[in-house]
């Protein structure tokens, strides 16, 4: 695969290389990045490559990614509906629970475990011969990813994802009342109090655009469809929290109440936020033509949905 080269913008100067480049890199975990620059794979034009160097507006950093190596992870036979697959591209519909990639805590179970099981030939990441993540979605969080089978799908996909090619939609029901047409444009970064979550008003962010396209009111929640222009970790619940509309069922950013109106009661059965990967389209990696895929709620959302007034009684019929 041929080195890929950055250049760093201004929203990253002060970040540390190893964020830089977790946050502009779509599939890299942090750890596979520090691997990287640990192993002399990644430079920097400025300074020695180290993970915790701190980048400057215009620095030119280059990654050449080595060639894969036998992987350590074990495939195993757990469930995974794939919903289409050729030669360089796999599309699946990830179940909410499933992390995406092995870390500590997290040695198995995930979706790299289960994509090692169910299709052999997989595109290295970081020097190992694992499944080839472009994306991820949170564990909470179900619903559609491409996979790439091959390293030039893979370097393709993630270009369309850098360069935001790619239309990703959520469904997402929140609490309050949120209008459609509303767009969300704050920059998200690292809550620098609280190391799991991500905040609107971290001091290094990078900018994030969200945007409610439609919306489905009922009493004291709305369903929204969500569509995202960037890729930070957790947007969508960083953003609908900040400007007061949490994702029901989001314990990390709010949006787990202790007192819920009766009519309404069906959402405290929700054991994870309610976020769904919905839509996502791309371009073909080897031809270029349009790939749309959708998957529908996931059981545990639709019965939640389906119990709450509103949705079918006023001829909705259980769609969007």
């Amino acid at each position: 695969m041929a080195p890929t080269e950055l250049t760093v913008p201004a929203d990253a100067d002060g970040q540390r290389l190893d964020r830089f480049l977790v946050s502009l890199l779509e599939g890299r975990s942090r750890s596979q990045i520090q691997k990287l620059i640990e192993g002399g794979h990644v430079t920097v034009s400025r300074g020695a490559p180290k993970a915790n160097l701190v980048m400057r507006e215009g620095d030119r950093v280059t990654i050449d990614t080595p060639e894969a190596v036998p992987s350590t992870v074990a495939g195993e036979a757990l469930p995974l509906e794939i919903l289409y697959q050729d030669a360089d591209v796999a599309v699946l519909n990830k179940p909410a629970g499933m992390v995406v990639h092995p870390a500590a805590g997290h040695a198995s179970g995930t979706l790299v475990n289960a994509l090692l099981h169910h299709i052999p030939d997989l595109s290295g990441i970081g020097g190992e011969t694992r499944p080839g993540i472009v994306h991820r979605l949170d564990r909470g969080t179900s619903g559609v990813m491409v996979i790439a089978k091959n390293d030039a799908a893979h370097q393709e996909l993630s270009r369309q994802f850098h360069d935001r090619e790619v239309e990703k939609e959520y469904v997402a029901l929140v609490w309050g009342v949120v209008q459609a047409g509303k767009r969300i444009d704050a920059a998200i970064g690292r809550d620098p109090s609280h190391r799991q979550k991500m905040s609107a008003r971290a001091r290094h962010a990078r900018e994030a655009v969200t945007r409610i396209t439609r919306a489905h009111h009922m009493p004291g929640v709305t369903l929204c469809q969500v569509a995202i222009h960037t890729g930070r970790t957790h947007q969508i619940r960083v953003h609908l929290s900040a400007i007061g509309h949490p994702i029901v069922g989001d314990a990390l950013y709010g949006g787990v109440h202790r007192r819920v109106a009766g009519d309404i009661r069906a959402v405290q059965r929700l054991e994870r936020p309610f976020l769904h990967a919905e839509r996502l389209v791309f371009k073909h990696p080897r031809d270029g033509r349009r790939m749309e895929f959708t998957a529908p709620l996931p059981d545990d959302l639709q019965q939640v949905l389906d119990a709450l007034p509103g949705w079918k009684e006023n001829g909705v019929g259980g769609h969007f």
